[in-house]
């Protein structure tokens, strides 16, 4: 089943030097650009993070210092990359929980403003779990009928994502082909960044989801304890959600 789009999708994966959102670095990033009348653009870039690469990492993606050692830093292709990127929605395997937030640390680590307001996120790993609960091999073969060659490899992921949605669409009649309906239905929270520090409540109130605030709304706490700005700002929080309490702490001051 073909995606019916109001706006282009990227689909993109990546591989990083680690798991750690906020210290780990890009290694590899593919994406397919899916525009509305089915044209499909492909990229791989290889990068060099500028720190090794843990050996047990390669062993997983099977990248090497050695293979991206004369390949270009982030830095180098950000604004590339976030330009193509311009009023795109975007779909990956885990990536509302790994890829979008590492993206963004990266992004603004290089000085890019890389908003994901006003876009369509697609999580095509938990559409999966809601359905079957497994990992993006199994759902390659469960949906697919075929077997994931070279897992773990950004191009390779990348493609297997974009196959499983479509696939998806044609084996559960109770899904939408609807971007604004796949972007609800592949949440497993309504995370207000993507970080999942700050969530919404039933009233659509961003609220902390962490610390002795939890479920509290966040300018609530700000206005009882402007201090607590300072110290997320201060302490070692994704920049995502560094971005989102900023822009509502201005918009307190735009009240006043």
């Amino acid at each position: 089943m073909n995606l019916k789009l109001k706006r282009p999708v990227i689909f993109f994966d990546l591989e990083t030097t680690g798991l750690d959102i906020l210290n780990s670095r890009i290694v590899q990033i593919s994406y397919i650009k899916v525009m509305p009348n089915g044209e499909e653009t492909e990229k791989n870039y290889l990068v060099n993070p500028g720190v090794p690469i843990p050996p047990e990492t390669s062993e997983i993606h099977h990248i090497t210092d050695d293979d991206v050692k004369d390949q270009p830093m982030f830095k180098e292709i950000a604004r590339k990359i976030a330009q193509d990127w311009i009023g795109c929605d975007l779909a990956g395997f885990n990536s509302s929980r790994f890829d979008i937030p590492l993206l963004m640390e990266e992004m603004y680590r290089n000085g890019v403003d890389f908003d994901i307001e006003g876009r369509r996120l697609i999580d095509v790993m938990n559409i999966y779990h809601k359905k079957e609960r497994r990992n993006l091999s199994a759902a390659y073969k469960f949906y697919c009928g075929k077997d994931l060659e070279e897992a773990h490899s950004a191009d390779a992921d990348t493609r297997a994502t974009y196959e499983v949605l479509k696939a998806q669409l044609d084996h559960y009649d109770d899904l939408q082909n609807d971007m604004d309906w796949l972007h609800e239905y592949s949440k497993m929270q309504d995370f207000a960044d993507v970080a999942g520090n700050i969530i919404y409540n039933d009233k659509h109130q961003p609220v902390f989801n962490f610390g002795k605030h939890k479920g509290k709304p966040v300018a609530k706490v700000f206005e009882e304890e402007p201090s607590y700005y300072s110290w997320i700002m201060d302490g070692k929080f994704a920049q995502s959600t560094k971005h989102f309490v900023t822009k509502i702490k201005l918009q307190m001051g735009l009240r006043k």
